[in-house]
């Protein structure tokens, strides 16, 4: 046998050929292309995850608390910068790879700082020594040198102060001053001259070489009243020396920031056992801290999680692909069936037929995989992922392979089935074989989707065979199942068109039951099982991000600070905007007490939150929110509250035998020194603005305790809905400051501890961090390709369905159109062909792409993309309408598909030459 026969038989059948080549470049293109673009959404999501995390968090430091050197000690600065590059020098080299920059400092403990600039009225100062690297770059003087290089050393201890600190002692370069330490019973010792040499400005405010502790750009604000100012001089060796063989207790850090641009994904398990590594091997005397690999193993579960989604889609899409390979190859068979019986007629064996099938087949498909191959290697991938997996190439191999005998098996089954022939869907029943076959399948479909949820997923890198088998063996199930209950209502349908008037309705129901939609209706239920997965999963976690963004910020905005003056929320609604506003009151960590007397109670400690219900629910429905406030905290309030608690603090409460629902024996917590009693009316396992984690806590109206009492209630928070206008982030944080320091100057208790600024929280902005990092440019990107690719294949599969029939079609319109059927009535005709097709497989594959969500959920670890909160799968009423809406545009396809293929086949000449083409 020839090439250049083989390559004319191949040219004679272009068409078929042409099919089986371009379904095979693109399987190779997608198995080739989309790991390398998922390996480039994952890097580029990790990257930019982890750039989100401020710099501090993504610093591993090594650090040696300040201590008292011995006396005589000299030298000290510079004995201790050589671990810098050696403590690098020793880390894993997956750790070494991932770090950027790094810096070494020495710091002494604090000194009191006393000067003519600084009077009485500033308050008090205490200073602390800092020499470091990497100083000169990160730093422009605005007015001096730096410490150590003048021409002479104006004091032992010479210092560069940042132009805010300068400018608010009043100190500037030339200021001379005197740092001294203390004893215990006032005594000073240790004491030295400090000039101020230098004021710098930092060329970039974010640079790391600041973000030591405390920092060196801005005073330190006092822990309480009395309390001194503290603030970092930038000094040289030569100073600190001086001051550690005086007797300042001196220590040393070594700072290693790891870079997000050298982050990849397929390094991010060992990074994180690197991470562990290393804080096993710390050198003895040096204390390590990191809190990099919280969100590394963070992203790593997400990715994991998404990684397993894109498997089972990918799965259903290759399926689909391998389903459509053999319709092509089998359509070609159909095709040639004369050809094939001829070659048997003169001697012909079947091994020879399938042998010519075989060398046609190889002589195109494997270059088709190829090209494939290299049109997916042109997609772009992580800079750092290293090229294609060797997986995708094992996969492409394998997809070519099977394309390539795709044809001489379907050539190996026509000759083993028999060609010609008529049979009918509503007189066939199929043999023993068949039965067992299709029991065998669905057993197996049944006990694999067992064996999944009992055993659960296997992770490690590796895909999970059973994972990816599941989703397939049961759309297979189903259609089989379908196809078995397909004849029943096309029975009924014949018969009732039987008995009615005109041809239409008969011609198509008899021509919708004849043999041959078996393997096109598998073929749509995997495609169309995979786009309502993508489209039910793609909902269900939306849903759960929604959820999950409402647990924690229940309206509009939440404004969360310490405590605000009573008037705060007066000037919270009086923003433009503002629509209804309601305070909460939250204590963590709130003792239990068995009586008003103080009794300790013996439940231990619990997460205390007082809302006023009727305001809460009505801040939540304004703000559009699905917010339930249980009307169990509605209750009576007169002689003790109703408490709403979790399950975990209710069991504690029985044992102590507490809180009962009658109210007899009430507990009491301590609120901001108000006594109040509450009663069990309820348990929850969660409420709005508890935090996740805590699996203690309390819920409480808001009592109705005097205004002028001795401790009134001050709010810790409030909820806001706004209107159609967006509220101003920047003035509720600025009101909000207003309130907390009214509270803190004007209120009963002045002074105290000085409060952090307020935190501003708005519904949008959190929906938006949750649902715009980590991975899910990933998941956007498996649900567009699963849901669009399997809508397209679905309708690829009834193209051949169609185009599978159009010679016996032809001839029957043909003869039809010669006696008198018009145009629209052949359309009415083919419509109700295909509609039974159509809508079993349409709604067979959308049934099973809503169930495998509800099936696969436990072991798909999707509430990692939702911040742990557990994503409910449901059907939704959008889905009916797109399932509907395929259907439609299906049938339209198909009409579409038969017009052009009888325009291409010459009609006419069909019953004039006596042939079926």
């Amino acid at each position: 046998m020839s090439v250049l026969a083989v390559a004319r038989r191949v040219r004679a059948y272009g068409g078929h050929f042409l099919l089986l080549m371009v379904l095979t470049l693109v399987t190779a293109a997608l198995v080739t292309g989309v790991p390398r673009l998922a390996e480039r959404l994952s890097g580029q999501g990790l990257r930019e995850q982890l750039a989100e995390v401020p710099g501090q968090g993504r610093d591993l430091l090594y650090r040696r608390a300040p201590e008292i050197q011995p006396p005589g000690t000299a030298g000290w600065t510079a004995a201790h910068q050589g671990p810098l590059d050696d403590l690098a020098a020793g880390m894993p080299p997956v750790v070494r790879d991932v770090l950027g920059e790094r810096w070494y400092a020495a710091d002494t403990g604090f000194a009191r700082l006393k000067g003519p600039e600084l009077t009485r009225d500033k308050g008090l100062f205490d200073l602390a020594l800092r020499t470091t690297t990497g100083l000169a770059e990160a730093a422009i003087l605005v007015e001096g040198r730096w410490a150590g290089q003048g021409e002479r050393r104006e004091a032992a201890v010479e210092i560069a102060l940042a132009e805010p600190v300068a400018r608010t002692l009043g100190v500037r370069a030339g200021s001379r001053l005197r740092a001294a330490l203390y004893r215990p019973d006032g005594s000073e010792y240790g004491a030295a001259p400090v000039v101020v040499v230098g004021v710098f400005r930092p060329r970039d405010p974010a640079d790391g070489v600041w973000d030591g502790l405390p920092s060196a750009l801005r005073l330190t604000p006092p822990v309480g009243d009395g309390q001194p100012f503290q603030l970092v001089g930038l000094t040289d060796a030569v100073g600190l020396d001086d001051r550690a063989a005086a007797g300042w207790a001196a220590g040393v850090s070594y700072r290693y920031r790891v870079d997000p641009d050298r982050l990849a994904p397929g390094r991010l398990d060992a990074l994180i056992a690197g991470l562990s590594q290393v804080d096993r091997e710390r050198p003895s005397g040096l204390h390590f801290s990191q809190g990099v690999d919280i969100p590394l193993r963070q992203y790593a579960d997400a990715l994991a999680a998404a990684r397993t989604l894109l498997t089972v889609i990918a799965t259903g899409v290759l399926a689909t692909l391998a389903g459509l390979t053999a319709l092509a190859a089998g359509l070609a068979v159909r095709r040639r069936r004369d050809e094939y019986v001829l070659l048997r007629a003169r001697g012909g064996s079947a091994f020879g037929v399938v042998r010519r099938g075989l060398a046609e087949s190889a002589l195109v498909v494997p270059a088709a995989a190829g090209v494939g191959w290299l049109l997916g290697g042109l997609l772009p991938t992580d800079p750092l992922a290293g090229g294609t997996p060797g997986a995708a190439l094992r996969l492409a191999v394998a997809a070519a392979l099977l394309a390539t005998v795709a044809l001489p098996v379907a050539v190996l089954a026509a000759q083993r089935g028999g060609v010609g022939g008529r049979r009918d869907l509503l007189r066939l029943r199929g043999g023993a074989g068949r039965l067992t076959v299709e029991v065998t399948l669905v057993g197996l479909a049944a006990l694999a989707a067992f064996l999944l949820r009992r055993r659960g997923l296997t992770l490690g890198g590796q895909v999970d065979p059973l994972l990816v088998s599941v989703p397939v063996l049961l759309a297979v199930a189903a259609a089989l199942l379908a196809l078995r209950a397909y004849p029943w209502p096309l029975r009924l349908a014949s018969r009732l068109a039987a008995r009615a008037r005109g041809v239409v309705a008969f011609l198509g129901t008899a021509r919708a039951g004849r043999a041959g939609v078996g393997a096109p209706l598998v073929v749509v239920v995997l495609a169309i099982a995979t786009a309502a997965f993508c489209g039910v999963v793609a909902v269900g976690i939306s849903d759960g991000r929604d959820r999950a963004v409402t647990r924690a910020v229940p309206a509009d905005a939440l404004v969360a600070g310490d405590r605000f003056a009573p008037d705060t929320a007066a000037a919270l609604g009086g923003l433009p905007g503002v629509r209804a506003v309601t305070p909460v009151l939250a204590q963590s960590g709130q003792r239990l007490y068995a009586d008003a007397d103080g009794r300790p109670a013996g439940v231990g400690e619990a997460y205390v939150l007082l809302v006023e219900p009727a305001a809460f629910a009505d801040v939540a429905r304004r703000s559009g929110l699905d917010v339930a406030v249980p009307g169990a905290l509605r209750g009576d309030r007169a002689t003790s509250l109703p408490a709403l608690v979790s399950p975990d603090f209710a069991a504690a409460l029985a044992e102590a035998e507490l809180a009962d629902r009658a109210g007899r024996r009430p507990g009491w917590v301590d609120v901001q020194g108000n006594k109040l009693p509450f009663r069990l009316a309820g348990t929850t396992a969660r409420f709005p603005l508890v935090p996740a984690e805590i699996t203690r806590f309390v819920v409480l109206p808001w009592p109705d305790l005097p205004a002028d009492g001795p401790y009134p209630l001050a709010p810790t928070g409030f909820l806001l809905a706004a209107g159609d206008r967006p509220v101003d982030p920047a003035a509720l944080a600025r009101v909000a400051e207003e309130g907390q320091t009214r509270y803190q100057t004007e209120g009963t208790v002045t002074g105290g501890k000085r409060p952090l600024p307020p935190r501003v929280t708005t519904w949008a902005a959190e929906r938006e961090r949750l649902g715009g990092s980590g991975v899910n440019g990933l998941l956007v990107f498996g649900f567009a390709v699963g849901a669009a690719g399997g809508a397209l294949l679905g309708l690829l599969a009834l193209a051949f369905a169609v185009l599978a029939g159009a010679r016996g079609r032809g001839q029957v319109l043909s003869r039809l159109r010669t006696m008198g059927l018009s145009r629209r009535q052949w359309q009415g005709l083919l419509l109700i062909e295909l509609a039974p097709l159509v809508v079993v497989s349409v709604l067979t594959g959308a049934v099973v792409g809503a169930l495998l969500p509800v099936l696969l959920n436990p072991v798909l670890g999707l509430s990692a993309f939702t911040g742990g909160v557990p994503v409910t799968v449901r059907f939704e009423p959008g889905l009916v309408a797109g399932v509907l809406g395929l259907a439609v545009l299906a049938l339209v396809f198909a009409v579409a598909v038969e017009a052009v293929n009888n325009r291409r086949l010459r009609l006419g000449e069909v019953l004039r030459l006596g042939e079926e083409s």
